[in-house]
C-alpha cells in the first residue's frame, strides 16, 4: 500500500511556510487538496500562509472551507481571528477567536502575544476576552 502522498504535500507547504517560501507553501497544499480534498488542516494553513501574503479575501475563502469540513477545528477559527486582526476588523476578529478559545482555552493565552493582533490590541472588548 502506498503512503497517504497528501500528508507528504502537506509537511512540504508547512516547510516552505517556515521558509518564508509562501509561493511554494501555497503550491504544496493545493497539490495535498487535489489528492484530499476534505483535508481540513491543509485548507486552514493555506489560509494562514495566504493572510501572510496580504491575500486576505482569499485566505478567510480557505479558513471558511476547513471550517465547513471539520466545525470544531479550533485553529482555523484562530487563524480567520488573525486574518480580521490584520485588517483591523475588531468586531470579526474577536467573534472568531471566542470561537477558537470556547474550543481550545489555549487559544486565550496564544492571541495575549500573538504579532497579528497588535493593531487591535487595545481595544477594552479584545482585552477582556484575553483576561
Amino acid at each position: 500500500m502506498l503512503p497517504q502522498w497528501e500528508d507528504g504535500w502537506f509537511y512540504q507547504g508547512t516547510t516552505f511556510y517556515y521558509l518564508e517560501q509562501y509561493q511554494e507553501a501555497i503550491a504544496s497544499f493545493d497539490r495535498a487538496l487535489e489528492i484530499k480534498p476534505d483535508y481540513h488542516e491543509a485548507w486552514d494553513n493555506r489560509g494562514y500562509v495566504l493572510t501572510c501574503m496580504g491575500r486576505y479575501k482569499d485566505a478567510l475563502e480557505s479558513c471558511d472551507r476547513a471550517i465547513k469540513i471539520n466545525s470544531n477545528y479550533a485553529n482555523a477559527y484562530y487563524n480567520k481571528a488573525c486574518c480580521y486582526g490584520l485588517q483591523n476588523n475588531v468586531e470579526l476578529a474577536i467573534e472568531n477567536l471566542q470561537r477558537a478559545i470556547n474550543l481550545d482555552v489555549e487559544y486565550q493565552d496564544m492571541a495575549k502575544t500573538d504579532k497579528d493582533f497588535e493593531q487591535i490590541r487595545g481595544d477594552e472588548r479584545f482585552q477582556s476576552l484575553l483576561s
